[in-house]
């Protein structure tokens, strides 16, 4: 016999968004402050693009990247990425491996083949995801979807730095044009776009320090939670 109780999902707050938007550091910093788990889905398409190059994967080979990443044992522990036991955190934030990232996550099949395990980090208190299809394929039932964004040459800066300071070398010429086909390729993929979901709130970061981009994901949580609870299916879906 079914249960007529309301079915009330842990909370998600998905934050999607363009490379280098910021959103991996507010959801970081958003989760840490709310004392929520966090899921970087891009780690998850970077541990698949390291391992299609261990293992000589061809980045078109679409079923084979599927059934690669069926099988691969990934980890995350202390804000480590690992990869059949190793640390690889280091080696999946290279270039050259979140441009092989973005092309494999345009196989439909690749996509398909991760969205169990994004759900599966959906546990109490709550989950911070982000990513590019969070609020729009993997928790469509997020109380709050976020999509952060910020021009094409704040973006490239924010590399660039962000690449020196981890002792890789960068040119921004390079990045520029890199993050311009990387977004093409993101938002005009046919399997699950790069967009935001019709129900996310807009969030401008290129003039903004990442205090006050943290402070107002955590406000427009805050608000949400103000508002009557909505009733949900087993399966997450409003009713």
């Amino acid at each position: 016999m079914k249960s007529s109780r309301p079915f009330y999902p842990t909370p998600v707050i998905a934050i999607d968004g363009p490379t280098a938007s910021g959103k991996g550091t507010v959801a970081t910093l958003v989760a840490a402050h709310l004392g929520f788990h966090l899921l970087d889905s891009g780690a998850l398409y970077r541990l698949a693009a390291l391992a299609s190059v261990r293992y000589a994967i061809e980045p078109d080979d679409a079923d084979g990247l599927a059934k690669l990443v069926d099988d691969l044992h990934i980890t995350f522990r202390e804000g480590l990425a690992q990869l059949d036991g190793e640390d690889v955190s280091s080696e999946i934030r290279q270039e050259a491996v979140g441009n092989r990232a973005s092309v494999i996550a345009a196989h439909p099949q690749v996509r398909t083949a991760l969205v169990a395990r994004q759900r599966a980090f959906r546990k109490l208190p709550g989950l911070v995801a982000d990513g590019r299809d969070m609020g729009t394929v993997i928790f469509p039932d997020a109380v709050l979807k976020v999509f952060l964004t910020a021009s094409v040459e704040a973006r490239a800066a924010r590399r660039h730095k962000q690449l020196i300071q981890k002792g890789f070398s960068a040119n921004m010429d390079d990045l520029l044009r890199d993050l311009r086909e990387r977004d093409a390729r993101d938002s005009g993929r046919a399997a699950a776009p790069l967009k935001p979901a019709e129900d996310a709130m807009l969030l401008d970061t290129s003039a903004l320090s990442i205090d006050q981009a943290v402070d107002q994901v955590v406000q427009w949580y805050r608000e949400s939670q103000a508002k009557p609870l909505r009733h949900h299916d087993g399966q997450g879906k409003p009713v």
